[in-house]
């Protein structure tokens, strides 16, 4: 795979400690789960976009434990908006996909999906370690999010933080 027209996201220097916390999260035993349903539902409709998902960054892949607008349950790390957000601690946009450097080649949006607007609220462990994202997605580009749409995705992200948190307690691990 070549990566001439776009930018994987670095790792975390901590990397092997961030996948031992989404390892212990037991998220992925939750794909579809009704309550993250609901959140990413709800996060589509309060920033007006087509596509949403919660979005879990593992060691190779970045897996969508619930979506709305697309059937994609996964693609590699390297093409992920997503794993850039989990760096971050606020909002990460990408207002044209299309104009960014770091996305311009990416086949999510040279590809089907056709991503021109991203914005994505990190999903962040108790002791701050992002673990994935809370993401909108658009075919069309956008300036960005209002103040509220924002405010909104970052309170979701952190509603479904907590629900995935529940997921760690009931198996018996409290890393998430």
């Amino acid at each position: 795979m070549s990566f001439a027209f776009y930018s994987p996201a670095p790792r975390r220097a901590d990397e092997a400690h961030r996948q031992s916390i989404v390892d212990a999260s037991r998220v992925f035993e939750h794909a579809d789960d009704p309550e993250l349903q609901r959140l990413v539902d709800e996060a589509a409709t309060a920033c007006n976009a087509p596509v949403a998902a919660v979005s879990i960054v593992d060691n190779d892949r970045q897996w969508f434990i619930v979506r709305h607008g697309v059937d994609a349950r996964e693609t590699p790390r390297a093409v992920s908006f997503c794993a850039h957000t989990q760096l971050g601690d606020h909002v990460f946009t990408v207002p044209n996909a299309t104009a960014d450097a770091r996305f311009s080649g990416n086949p999510l949006v040279t590809g089907p999906l056709s991503i021109r607007f991203y914005a994505g609220a990190p999903l962040i462990a108790r002791d701050g370690t992002g673990i994935g994202a809370l993401c909108v997605i658009d075919s069309q580009p956008r300036l960005s999010l209002t103040t509220d749409q924002e405010r909104k995705l970052t309170e979701l992200a952190d509603a479904v933080m907590s629900r995935i948190t529940e997921f760690s307690h009931a198996s018996g691990s409290s890393r998430a």
